[in-house]
């Protein structure tokens, strides 16, 4: 199983959306660092390093980290549809559960990498603002990005790991869900799009009240609202293992 998930990790960081995703998560800070309007937008100057990290994590999951792990997890099964190598692996004495769970933790990891790369990317832009304490805040924590006094460099670093912990872990459903609907239309860009489709759809039945509090796209934003993490978390690993279960389900019976 080691080998095969070795292998599926190996073809996944191959797959030309993901290099280019990665690539841009590594790329967006130097924007915000360099932005001129981030007085205009967010009344913020940059007071430190740190606040350029956070600041890339909130642009990022507001559509680009999530529409990328998206595409990763669809292209993951749907390139291998499309190219013919997925039936002659297939061919191979290799259940196809072990192959479908291969593909699902590879899909899951990624938005890990894509937060870590995103992560170094914002340092590296930071730098020239310091990376040492500052009076303001990094916009995660109380007082948002004016703060409430002085902030450590140990206290920045802290509320920035665990938003980033927390932005992974919010992902994880997305990427089991576009791999649930790879496994059902057997295309890259049909899965992609039903993924973005149901989400836009959870977020319309954000208008019955009694729903909300059960909905994944109510748990999108968590990494800025740690306090909901206790029913959030629970609800997000639940959907991820839900979207798991039913692809290996549906894969297991498809007609290849």
């Amino acid at each position: 199983m080691l080998r095969l998930l070795v292998f599926e990790l190996y073809k996944l960081f191959r797959l030309r959306s993901v290099q280019l995703g990665l690539l841009a998560a590594f790329l967006l800070p130097f924007l915000w660092a360099l932005a001129p309007g981030l007085k205009e937008v967010y009344g913020l100057v940059l007071a430190s390093g740190w606040q350029v990290v956070s600041l890339s994590l909130m642009a990022g999951m507001e559509f680009l980290f999530p529409f990328l792990v998206v595409m990763a997890a669809s292209e993951s099964l749907g390139s291998e549809v499309s190219q013919g190598t997925l039936k002659s692996l297939l061919l191979h004495p290799l259940p196809r559960t072990r192959l479908i769970l291969a593909k699902l933790f590879s899909a899951l990891l990624y938005p890990f990498v894509l937060l870590g790369v995103s992560f170094l990317g914002s340092l590296l832009a930071g730098l020239p603002h310091g990376l040492g304490g500052f009076y303001g805040g990094t916009g995660l924590g109380a007082g948002g990005f004016a703060g409430v006094g002085f902030l450590s460099a140990q206290e920045a670093l802290g509320q920035l790991l665990s938003a980033h912990l927390l932005a992974g872990i919010v992902l994880l459903p997305l990427a089991a869900l576009a791999l649930l609907y790879a496994t059902v239309f057997l295309s890259t860009t049909a899965s992609a799009l039903a993924a973005v489709a149901t989400l836009l759809l959870m977020r319309l039945l954000v208008a019955f009240p009694a729903l909300s509090p059960f909905l994944l796209t109510t748990y999108l934003d968590l990494h800025l609202r740690p306090q909901a993490a206790g029913l959030g978390l629970s609800l997000l690993l639940i959907y991820t293992l839900g979207f798991a279960f039913l692809a290996a389900l549906v894969f297991e019976r498809k007609d290849l």
